[in-house]
């Protein structure tokens, strides 16, 4: 059962992780709002890398960010917490498929794989929530503006692309949990029921009955 547990975990570990990487590449993270206008001719959609445009006829224009340094503060920590996110994620899959008891990989040492399984859990749970606040705290600022009366420039909401990234956030946490709980229970019952076999040592004879058992012979006993 813990085995079942343990690539479930990693199964749905690994999806959300893909999940994340849609995320990153996707463009709609944030949507230009219709609220308030009555005839749209155009719209802006934007993720953590480009700005696009789109008009009514459907054709549409992609810009590049000109400068990392211009931009604000939150979308490049964003971007750092998503790139860690993925490679932790990496690190994460590499370590599972070497500490699962389905696979065969450094099978001889059962103590080491477990640890590099739990480092794997670990890790996912690591991954799912640097992506978890990367994608709320793009939200948050999104929605800050979107009920700020003053705010003066361009309007948005928030993208199908963030809904996807919490998606696969959710996956890479459960399945991480779940990896981490079925190698910490699986140890613990080892612990639990030893069953090392001890060697059995010879009786050593007390002086004293030596003493007393030679003591009844006579000295033709030493002829």
């Amino acid at each position: 059962m813990a085995a079942a547990v343990e690539a479930g975990g990693f199964f749905l570990s690994t999806i959300g992780w893909g999940l994340l990487g849609v995320t990153l590449l996707n463009s709609y993270w944030r949507v230009s709002t219709v609220d308030g206008n009555v005839i749209t001719t155009s719209t802006l959609f934007e993720n953590l890398w480009q700005s696009c445009a789109t008009d009514s006829t459907g054709v549409y224009n992609c810009r590049d960010f000109p400068s990392m340094l211009a931009l604000s503060g939150y979308i490049q920590a964003c971007r750092a917490l998503m790139i860690t996110a993925l490679l932790l994620g990496l690190l994460a899959i590499l370590c599972g498929v070497v500490g699962m008891k389905c696979t065969k990989v450094a099978d001889g040492n059962p103590v080491a794989k477990g640890k590099v399984a739990v480092a794997g859990g670990c890790l996912f749970i690591l991954a799912g929530l640097s992506s978890m606040v990367a994608l709320s705290w793009y939200a948050f600022n999104i929605t800050r503006d979107f009920f700020d009366p003053l705010f003066p420039g361009t309007k948005y909401e928030i993208g199908p692309a963030l809904y996807l990234g919490w998606s696969g956030s959710l996956l890479v946490i459960v399945g991480g949990g779940c990896l981490l709980g079925s190698c910490c229970t699986h140890s613990s019952q080892d612990k639990s029921y030893p069953y090392s076999a001890r060697k059995a040592v010879p009786a050593r004879p007390r002086r004293g009955s030596d003493a007393s058992n030679i003591s009844n012979y006579g000295k033709n006993a030493y002829v």
